[in-house]
């Protein structure tokens, strides 16, 4: 027996959406359920797949049975398929099971040739109507099924209805419109559309299973995360027309408002229109509620019916309808799409209604859909010209002026003017003048590049990677697409689809409501991992602690040293010549330190914070080596020029100086700083940098302590490989903490631990547990340093690598779970092999990744630390994995 390809509606089993499709499966179900429905029937997703499988070819006998099914329609309506009396004409339509709105194709009134276009005027006694139909038709099959271009096509018919001043078109002008435009088919495609209704319907079929591979529909799976082996259905159903007059009409309409998630009927319709008009936009539709007075049965009907569905469904339900003559139909049921506003809102208020659970609800919302309410977004209806596209790295929009440089950033935003940061790529340098800016933009770099990830721990907007963007620092102008942006003028930065618009456009701020917080009461409660936040600010750590975090998994102290005027005294203890005079500017950097623990244990009451020792390079905190080489340069040649001998002499000891800072630059210039000398290896050379430290951290716990202050410290030793390594500086932490606690005589339990961010560490993981207290995995340095991976330089092809099925992933962005996420697992597991009760935790973006969490929850990991404006996507994605876990 030949393989089934093909169900009637009332043959098919709606609860098969992976056969039928989303749209197959609606139809099925809403016919088992008695409602209107035109009859029709479906080819499975199957018949897709053996399809393309096939070379494009048809798999054996569907056809046949497609045409068994057509005789089935055409009992059910007593109508004849291209009939010359009555004809039944039908529409071919798309349904995957994932819904994909506006992504595929559709072709209404197929069927029509020239005897059944007499037929149904004769049907119908609407000679004008019938010809108007066959138009319709021609115009869709001309562009769907032949490639011709739709815009070509519809310029000729807006131009014949232009001639007709409004009227509706007489019938020898429909005919002449049908001529010519088989005409410019025939120019396109050399044949034009076929009279065998079965010819027709052969034709549609093939090109709605070619739309699963158009570009439009791949771009939005990609989008979406849906699979690409999905294949998608094929609904031919029987037309029902909404254009037969006053007591017709066609609509859509959604069981609640899909942009807020306000109960009632929300939705559009027109009167004498199809349905394809609506979508199309093709006239201005009516509000809904205007059909209660056009057509006050039909609308109660719709009332009835939405109401139905959505108890059925459990869920918001987005609906197509017709009403032919005053009778109403039902046309499509599918799960409506919805901004995150709405996801929540609707989430709660089915579980007050009794139609979901808690852990229904929790399922329905994804984190990305959480992100939306965080931050400020683009206005809707934005007609702004799009300067450039790049990685949206960091959700929000924000709106300045166009600034090249940190400082010039700093000093504008001091003038109260809101700033736009755009460089190449940012560095530690820029810190002060990306907290001053309301949002960044690089031309390279990817997601989770400095100042992205910088971006995302101070929650401000960010676009990374725009590749087109050329940037003349010289000019002070910025370019792409042929258009160009002087600094000084604004743009507007949508850090939610990476797009750089032109202009001030207008951005919406978000309210979080009680059905927020009501969905995320139920992710704490239910979920097992904890979430903490990574902040290196007494700001940011506020931040954190009111979106939930439970703590701090990392602050960073290098960060610390770039606000206000300490970079210099950075500066001074760097090109000090001794210890002694390193000693003295590590002095005047404490009291700053300690001030910021301070207001980060304030901010964390009761809560740990885990304290990264300094980390990078100490070259980073010096200025580029060109610009210092730069200045000599110029220096010199005002000298040469200079009259005056006391400014002589000051430009020589200027010089000087710099040069002996050109010098330090040099010397402490690394080829590959990344595996250079940072970290631990920074620490064992220069221990009075973490004597400095340490100190600081006990004398501000001791400081908040005796205030009544819970204080949780957990001191966390960087980059290391060799467990003598963490030994050496633990036992420094370990003095420091000793000596500063006596001196205040009191007793604080803290933390020393360790960043597993180097593969040796995770195999070696048994060793260094011995002496550690916790650990917390690095996974944004484990993958590179695991892959081989730049995160600045591999976002040029890792995006190619994706579209072309290499990785599954960037693995940037989601834990590679095979390799690096294995090295998760094995340190874990060696850990507490050594210590059973050892803590671990993630501090990598990774942490904010709701694929990655589901991983991490899996191997009991303690926490995950992400930033501070992800927090509630990570409590959502921990109480999701621990119910999945449980199923």
């Amino acid at each position: 027996m030949s393989e089934r390809w093909v169900y009637l509606f009332d043959e098919a089993d709606g609860a098969n959406r992976d056969l039928l499709g989303g749209k197959g499966a609606g139809l099925a179900e809403m016919t088992a359920a008695g409602l209107p429905v035109p009859p029709g029937f479906i080819i499975t997703t199957d018949a897709c797949r053996s399809y393309t499988e096939k070379g494009l070819e048809f798999p054996e006998s569907m056809w046949e049975q497609a045409l068994e099914a057509m005789a089935g329609v055409e009992k059910l309506t007593g109508k004849t398929f291209g009939g010359a009396e009555n004809p039944l004409l039908v529409s071919v339509r798309s349904g995957a099971k994932a819904s994909m709105p506006g992504m595929m194709d559709t072709i209404l009134n197929l069927g029509l040739n020239d005897e059944s276009t007499e037929g149904l005027a004769k049907a119908t006694g609407d000679a004008q109507f019938a010809w108007q139909a066959r138009v319709r038709f021609i115009q869709m099959f001309g562009d769907i099924v032949f490639g011709v271009p739709a815009l070509r096509l519809s310029e000729i018919a807006e131009a014949a209805r232009k001639q007709q001043n409004g009227a509706r078109p007489a019938v020898e002008e429909s005919i002449a419109l049908v001529d010519r435009l088989q005409s410019v088919i025939y120019g396109y495609a050399h044949q034009r559309v076929p009279e065998d209704p079965a010819q027709q319907l052969e034709l549609a079929i093939s090109a709605v299973f070619n739309s699963w591979s158009n570009k439009r529909a791949v771009d939005y799976r990609k989008v979406a995360g849906i699979p690409e082996d999905l294949g998608t259905g094929v609904t031919v159903q029987a037309m029902v027309f909404g254009n037969t007059g006053a007591q017709s009409g066609t609509g859509v309409a959604f069981t609640r408002d899909p942009g807020s998630g306000v109960p009632g009927i929300f939705g559009e319709y027109l009167p004498d229109a199809q349905g394809e008009d609506v979508v199309a936009g093709i006239r201005t539709p009516h509000p809904i509620s205007m059909m209660q007075d056009d057509m006050p049965d039909a609308y109660s009907e719709l009332i009835e019916i939405a109401d139905r569905l959505e108890k059925h469904y459990r869920d918001m339900q987005d609906m197509e309808f017709t009403v032919e003559n005053g009778r109403f139909w039902m046309l499509q049921t599918r799960t409506g799409k919805r901004t995150g506003r709405a996801a929540v809102r609707i989430a709660v208020d089915l579980v007050a209604d009794g139609l979901i659970t808690v852990e229904e609800a929790l399922g329905r919302v994804d984190g990305s859909q959480i992100e939306q309410l965080l931050h400020p977004v683009v206005a809707p209806g934005s007609t702004a010209p799009v300067l450039a596209t790049g990685l949206p790295a960091s959700p929000g929009a924000a709106a300045g002026v166009v600034v090249l440089d940190s400082e010039e950033a700093v000093a504008l935003s001091e003038q109260g003017k809101p700033v736009i940061l755009v460089r190449h790529e940012t560095s530690p340098d820029d810190f002060s003048g990306m907290v001053a800016s309301q949002a960044i933009v690089t031309a390279r770099g990817g997601v989770t590049s400095h100042a992205a990830v910088v971006a995302r721990g101070i929650g401000k907007c960010c676009v990374v990677g725009c590749s087109d963007l050329m940037i003349d620092e010289t000019s002070q102008v910025i370019q792409a697409n042929g258009i160009q942006v002087a600094a000084g003028e604004w743009v507007t930065v949508d850090g939610t689809t990476g797009q750089i618009l032109v202009g001030e456009v207008e951005t919406i701020e978000p309210e979080l409501d009680d059905a927020y917080y009501s969905l995320m009461q139920w992710a704490d409660e239910k979920r097992r991992l904890r979430v903490r936040a990574n902040a290196d600010t007494p700001v940011d750590a506020a931040k954190a602690r009111e979106l939930g975090a439970e703590g701090i998994g990392l602050c960073r102290t290098e960060h610390m040293f770039f606000a206000g005027d300490r970079i210099e005294t950075v500066r001074q203890m760097i090109m000090a010549p001794n210890n002694v005079a390193r000693a003295e500017a590590l002095a005047k950097l404490e009291p700053h330190q300690v001030q910021d623990f301070i207001g980060i244990f304030e901010a964390m009451d009761g809560f740990p914070v885990t304290i990264r020792l300094l980390d990078p390079p100490l070259h980073e905190f010096l200025p580029r080596h060109d610009d210092t080489a730069l200045q000599i340069t110029d220096l010199k040649l005002q000298l040469s020029r200079a009259e005056n001998l006391q400014r002589v002499d000051a430009m020589l000891g200027e010089i000087h100086e710099l040069e002996a800072m050109l010098h330090q630059v040099s010397r402490l210039t690394e080829q590959n700083p990344m595996l250079g000398h940072r970290g631990v290896r920074l620490g064992i050379a220069y221990p009075q940098i973490t004597e400095m430290q340490s100190r600081a951290i006990f004398t501000a716990a001791a400081r908040c302590a005796e205030r009544g202050i819970t204080v949780l410290p957990e001191i966390m030793i960087p980059l290391v490989a060799f467990s003598p390594e963490f030994d050496h500086q633990a036992a420094i932490v370990r003095q420091v903490g000793e000596e500063v606690l006596g001196q205040h005589g009191i007793n604080i339990d803290y933390l020393v631990g360790t960043m597993i961010e180097l593969p040796r560490a995770a195999l070696t993981a048994h060793e260094i547990a011995e002496n550690a207290d916790f650990f917390s995995f690095g996974t944004n340095d484990l993958t590179q340093s695991t892959c081989g991976l730049s995160r600045d330089d591999a976002p040029r092809f890792l995006g190619e690598y994706v579209r072309e099925g290499v990785i599954k992933a960037d693995p940037f962005q989601t834990i590679d779970v095979d390799g690096v996420g294995q090295l998760v697992r094995l340190g874990t597991e060696r850990g507490r092999s050594a210590k059973p009760d050892l803590k671990v935790g993630v501090c990598g973006e990774h942490g904010g990744d709701p694929a990655s969490i589901r991983f991490f929850d899996s191997l009991g990991l303690h926490y995950v630390s992400c930033s501070p404006y992800r927090v509630p996507v990570a409590r959502l994605a921990a109480a999701r994995a621990s119910l999945e876990s449980k199923q």
